[in-house]
């Protein structure tokens, strides 16, 4: 009896998912937003961003903030020094308490952010 062997068929294809058709976030941008939303990703500092952007002039004292939230004050001081460091409020001293305003365009540049990561 002979054998006779058929050609064995080309693999379709060894990739599993469609190529990419544009470019990606870049390392040093993902970390950057990432750290910002970070820093919103609490509910008590979606809050007081919205509380401090509510206030007159944008600013806001910090001893106004602290009943609304229903926290200490050192435990609001403490998500307020987290939005300063992510870049959404600067902080100014009058006497013994602290006012806190909203940076300038901070909100637009995440906004901003957030449209280009996902237009890519």
């Amino acid at each position: 009896m002979t054998v006779t062997l058929l050609p064995m068929a080309e693999p379709e294809s060894t990739v599993c998912c469609a190529p990419l058709t544009r470019e990606t976030i870049e390392p040093e941008q993902a970390d950057l937003l990432a750290r910002k939303l970070k820093a919103l990703a609490d509910p008590t500092r979606l809050r007081l961003v919205s509380m401090v952007a509510a206030s007159d002039g944008e600013e806001a004292c910090v001893c106004d903030l602290i009943d609304p939230v229903g926290l200490s004050q050192p435990t609001v001081s403490h998500h307020l020094k987290i939005l300063m460091e992510a870049g959404f409020l600067t902080r100014s001293k009058r006497g013994t308490w602290a006012y806190y305003k909203l940076v300038p365009g901070a909100l637009g540049q995440l906004s901003q952010l957030l449209d280009v990561t996902a237009s890519r």
